[in-house]
């Protein structure tokens, strides 16, 4: 099946209002546009809007998406007290140094050095096979997207859904191989304009062919539910 079938799937069973992406990161050549410094939260939007990115070293512009997603090293020392007190004074996104120390460090690690590129494109447009897919999508989409997730296995997903926009609904799945639901930092919904009910759902790639599968077995899919006589209310 193409990645444009997968995502014409989507968008029909889902009516989803916001293109499925794919996210990839590569060392090798890829397709897509550059449209000069971005950040990682503006690609997001964007691409859901059907907008191809390409995001290397030089045109990420947010330092901690380049820090998170892999393009610069951890922060330490004198950078380290910047950023600290950006996020307690500036943002006032976490109370206190300590706050925001346990919020870097009981997460899962950023993606260091992991590649030289990463590309975001609409999943219809896909050309690299993507590591994980992002949804932009409401409450009841997330349900069913969920449930057909988890149809086969009936495991529940561990969460991660604080931090950055790019660390909750890239860096975590990218880096735990699991799905997440997230809403994103408050400055990147604020300065992207994401829509109130927009929520975030990361699933790593391996996972997608298992959850189309399930759409046509799943009553959160295709499926007819059958309700027994003795299981119906008056």
């Amino acid at each position: 099946m193409s990645y444009k079938q997968q995502a014409d799937i989507f968008k029909r069973t889902f009516d989803l209002k916001y293109a499925p992406i794919a996210i990839s990161f590569t060392n090798h050549e890829a397709s897509g546009d550059i449209y000069g410094k971005i950040s990682i939260c503006k690609a997001i939007k964007l691409a859901s809007q059907g907008e191809n990115f390409i995001i290397d070293e030089d045109t990420s512009a947010c330092p901690g998406g380049s820090t998170y997603c892999g393009f610069s090293g951890i922060h330490a020392g004198a950078k380290k007290r910047r950023l600290q007190e950006f996020l307690t004074e500036g943002e006032k996104l976490t109370s206190s140094i300590v706050s925001f120390e346990r919020m870097q460090k009981l997460g899962v690690p950023p993606a260091t050095d992991l590649a030289e590129k990463i590309v975001i494109t609409p999943l219809e447009k896909a050309v690299l096979r993507p590591d994980m897919v992002l949804f932009l999508v409401n409450a009841e989409q997330v349900c069913r997207l969920i449930t057909l997730d988890t149809y086969w296995d009936g495991l529940s997903p561990e969460q991660q859904i604080i931090g950055a926009l790019c660390y909750q609904a890239i860096v975590y799945t990218i880096m735990s191989g699991k799905t997440n639901i997230c809403v994103g930092d408050w400055t990147a919904r604020r300065h992207q304009g994401f829509e109130k009910d927009v929520i975030f759902m990361s699933v790593p790639y391996e996972r997608i062919h298992n959850l189309i599968a399930a759409i046509p077995c799943c009553s959160a899919g295709d499926a007819e539910a059958v309700i027994p006589e003795e299981f119906r209310s008056d």
